[in-house]
């Protein structure tokens, strides 16, 4: 295959040019690097090198004057703004960014394209003036800022342009129109041959000094276009040569070099459907992992979107032994930036105090826990153990060692939305890393440091050039900014081993083996996208490009791609997600419908094997060490809840009480139901511990109800330690634990009225054996009961329950369920067990109720336990005897037998 470029170099030599004196003009750098290695490679003798311009080094060597980038031309026209806006009418640099943008991608269009920019801007106005919707007179206020925003342009531009044109500068546009107005003084003072090759879409500058250099004799443009695509006028493809080949005047005198017959040669074609770009990354793989050393050097891959460049990357497979990556990586991926960005996030929102998740995000990041070590896990368990939901700058600082003061004090100390005080910050931060990374190290790690440094430097001196940026907002902007055109470029052998780039790299090259992903509307073509004050129908009028131009432009380097290939890869994802609409690119469909006969085309979907998931229930065997646990914990006392757990999910059970494995201890920041539960408990047992043995007077419950208040909070003090009760959600559940107390002694008022209570016990501890035949070591049962009454002379038990309960839930039918059902059984199986281990100390005159009073349902008063004989009868009996008590017994032995026995494994439940 012989490429464009070399094809174009050898033409040239066979006409006994004088390569060396000659001037190259290509789309990109790269294009230019490939040019010298395919003069290298063609020469018979040694040469000087010819000097090689991309387009947009050509265009500043013939204005004489440099480029600037977005944000530096953005600051100059802030300030040129303030020039010219009355002092009244100004807004903030954070609001003028908001539509500054546009305003300069739109300044850069109608200077590309030789726009008078008077008549232009004063047509825009007339537009808007028609368009807004007022029609009284005199206009409003705000109608006439708006008609007066418009009316300003020209001033912009102008202020814009002569304040660049001070520095000798100027964005890109301004660049073009200079280079176009000065072409003929350049013409007259360079008479060397300039050759432009693998041009396409021409703004007017470009037609303008490429025309002007073609009249005057001294360059020849090579278009790269088969006849295939220039034949047919309709085709995208050849949408701007054609306009050229029609209107250039230079081309009714002489032929244009443009004499491509690729594409109809032998091609085989392959199109693919993969779900995810995921997908496409793991098949790319898989085809190049085909690939023998040789064909790889003929391969590009062509990636349609940046985000998959890190894919890609982990997918090579082991035979990829040289790569090349014109890309870049981009800065934003570093591993670090992530936390650059959340101190940014966190400084914006924070006020005088840090939410402790946005601390801990902090210091957990890796670039700091590795520095920090052990000091971390320290300060985050003392976070847990304290409930601290905000922490104060001082708070966090102090909580550290001498040598990690330096580094916490540049995350956590305040900004006082200073943007100085943010970059003097994060250069502290970078300082204290590269130490460390210098000790480990870890050169990937320095590399990215060392380009954040830089990017730092860089907006230090634009806040000091520049002295806009007033708050962290505005810098965090430019920095996202600034960090968007920033990368760090591979270091590979440009000409050796798999090439691997983006779609706009490609121009002017040509591969024998081409793989482009994501080949899908929206991506290639891009469709739709970017903004600007000018409408479409006045774009068309001025001739400046719309969607349909940029559409036309991917067309061209997507076909031009195909021309020399002889294997091509197309990718496409599938799946619909996020802005993905999973539609297959136009390309694909008019590649079928325009089937060229000696093209092997075929399509295919490729779906990821997913292997089936048995969702197969866990069991622990009960290994000898397993027994002794049990026997300890059997010793120690089984708690209701412990036994109701096994009933739940025995492998629970062996998670939590054989292995002791407790959930990790987090940040309470919104009252958790069992704290509520506690609060009240211990508020209950603080009123009523004193009057155990006593009867319970009205006295006493209106003694209760004037500490309400003062008991809760010293209960949240205590149970809820440092988070805060006084706002939000907190705040509501406060009220509602004094609400539940202020109705249950209100319940206690209207009882006292027909009933006679006397305290017994509160909080009271219990513990009793349980005496098994079948095992040979001691059986306890132990637990704690909220409250044991006589009320007119029968005994209650009584279980407090913040949740809401029913009485349906406390009702037993079946003796057998118990020990099964823990949903409809559980609350039963709990108060039966109180009363038993009761029972067991001789604390209970027969008969006895027991039950549960639920917060949450205090109108139905106390749930009483009840056996039934049938499920739907009402004919319960709530009195608890002997009988009842001796049925649970069996059941309980059963329960505790099967817990012991060292055949029966944990089985897992579904629950």
């Amino acid at each position: 295959m012989v490429s464009f470029i070399s094809g174009v170099l050898k033409e040239l030599i066979s006409s006994k040019e004088n390569i060396s004196e000659t001037i190259f003009i290509l789309p990109s750098k790269r294009a230019g690097s490939f040019l010298l290695k395919e003069l290298s490679a063609l020469g018979a003798h040694h040469i000087f090198a010819p000097k090689v311009y991309s387009i947009e080094e050509f265009t500043e060597v013939i204005s004489e004057a440099k480029t600037v980038d977005n944000t530096i031309t953005l600051f100059e026209f802030y300030k040129v703004y303030k020039a010219i806006t009355p002092e009244e009418a100004q807004e903030d640099f954070e609001t003028f960014t908001a539509w500054a943008q546009s305003l300069i991608h739109d300044f850069n269009e109608i200077d590309r394209y030789l726009i008078d920019y008077k008549k232009f801007f004063n047509y825009l106005a007339d537009i808007q003036d028609l368009k807004h919707w007022s029609i009284q007179e005199p206009k409003t206020e705000l109608i006439n800022n708006y008609l007066a925003f418009w009316k300003s342009l020209p001033a912009y531009y102008e202020g814009l342009k002569k304040e660049l044109l001070t520095h000798n500068t100027g964005y890109q546009g301004l660049i073009y129109r200079l280079a176009s107005e000065n072409i003929q003084a350049y013409a007259q003072n360079h008479r060397a041959k300039h050759v432009f090759i693998g041009f396409n879409a021409l703004n007017a500058a470009e037609q303008q000094i490429v025309q002007h250099l073609l009249e005057s004799d001294i360059a020849e443009i090579y278009w790269d276009l088969d006849e295939v695509f220039v034949k047919d006028r309709q085709h995208d493809a050849s949408l701007f040569i054609n306009q050229y080949l029609k209107d250039w005047p230079v081309y009714e005198k002489k032929k244009a070099k443009l004499s491509v017959n690729e594409y109809r040669k032998s091609k085989n074609i392959q199109i693919t459907g993969i779900p995810k770009n995921v997908g496409q990354a793991k098949y790319l793989g898989e085809l190049l992992a085909n690939l023998d050393e040789e064909t790889l050097q003929q391969t590009a891959v062509v990636l349609g979107e940046e985000d998959l460049l890190l894919p890609v990357l982990n997918s090579l497979p082991p035979n990829v032994k040289d790569l090349n990556i014109t890309m870049g990586f981009p800065l934003k991926n570093a591993p670090i930036a992530s936390l650059f960005d959340r101190l940014f996030q966190i400084h914006q929102n924070t006020g005088s105090a840090y939410y402790y998740k946005d601390v801990i995000s902090v210091i957990n990041h890796p670039a700091l826990s590795e520095i920090l070590k052990q000091e971390t896990e320290v300060f985050i368990e003392k976070i847990q153990s304290e409930n601290t939901v905000n922490l104060s700058s001082e708070e966090i600082i102090s909580s550290f060692s001498n040598e990690a003061k330096p580094l916490i004090k540049a995350c956590f100390r305040s900004w006082d939305n200073s943007p100085k005080k943010a970059l003097e910050a994060f250069q502290e931060i970078i300082n204290q890393v590269k130490i460390h990374l210098k000790n480990s190290e870890n050169k990937l790690g320095l590399e990215f440091l060392y380009h954040f440094h830089v990017l730092f430097n860089k907006l230090e001196n634009l806040n000091e050039a520049y002295p806009h940026l007033k708050s962290i907002k505005s810098l965090y902007h430019f920095y996202k900014e600034i960090m968007s055109t920033q990368s760090l470029d591979f270091q590979g052998r440009p000409f050796k081993g798999l090439q691997l780039m983006g779609m706009l790299e490609s121009r002017a090259l040509d591969f024998k083996n081409v793989i482009i992903c994501s080949v899908n509307e929206g991506v290639l073509p891009s469709g739709k996208s970017g903004s600007s004050f000018i409408p479409f129908d006045l774009k068309q009028n001025y001739k400046l490009p719309t969607y349909k131009e940029k559409d036309a432009v991917y067309t061209y380097h997507f076909y031009r791609l195909l021309q020399r290939a002889k294997n091509v890869h197309l990718l496409y994802n599938t799946e619909t997600d996020g802005l993905n609409s999973g539609e297959k690119s136009r390309f694909l469909t008019q590649l079928e419908i325009e089937k060229q006969p000696a093209h092997q085309l075929t399509h295919a979907m490729v779906s990821p094997k997913v292997p089936a998931i048995k969702n197969e229930l866990r069991e622990v065997r009960k290994t000898p060490e397993i027994m002794e646990k049990l026997k300890s914990l059997a010793t120690y006392g089984f708690s209701p809840s412990a036994l109701t757990s096994y009933i739940r999910n025995p492998l629970d059970f062996y998670r939590q009480y054989v292995l002791g494995v407790r959930d990790s201890e987090e940040v309470e920041e919104t009252v958790a139901y069992n704290t509520l539960g506690t609060v009240v408990h211990d508020s209950l047992e603080n009123f009523y511990k004193p009057l155990e043995n006593k009867l319970l007077t009205a006295e006493d419950i209106k003694a209760f109800k004037a500490k309400i208040e003062e008991e809760i909070t010293l209960q949240f003090k205590k149970s809820y330690m440092n988070g805060p009760v006084n706002q939000g959600k907190n705040l509501l559940i406060y009220e509602v634990a004094k609400r539940y107390l202020r109705n249950f002694l209100n319940l206690e008022l209207d009882r006292l009225k027909t009933e006679e209570v006397k305290i017994l016990k509160i909080e009271e501890n219990l513990k009793s054996e349980i005496k098994i035949e079948k095992l040979d070591f001691p059986i306890f049962m132990r637990g704690k009961v909220d409250r044991v009454e006589n009320t007119n002379g029968i005994t209650r038990i009584i279980d407090y329950k913040t949740g809401k309960v029913t009485q349906d839930k406390i009702e037993i039918v079946d003796w057998a369920d118990l020990a099964s059902d823990y949903d409809k059984y559980s609350k039963s199986f709990q108060v039966l067990a109180y009363t038993k281990m009761m029972q067991d100390q001789n604390s209970l005159d027969f008969p006895v109720e027991a039950g549960i009073i639920s917060f949450k349902n205090l109108k139905s008063g106390f749930l009483k336990f009840g056996k039934k004989d049938k499920p739907r009868t009402k004919n319960k009996e709530t009195a608890i005897n002997r009988e009842i008590l001796e049925a649970f017994e069996v059941e309980l032995k059963k329960l505790i037998i099967e817990i012991c026995d060292p055949e029966i494994p944990f089985k897992e439940k579904e629950i």
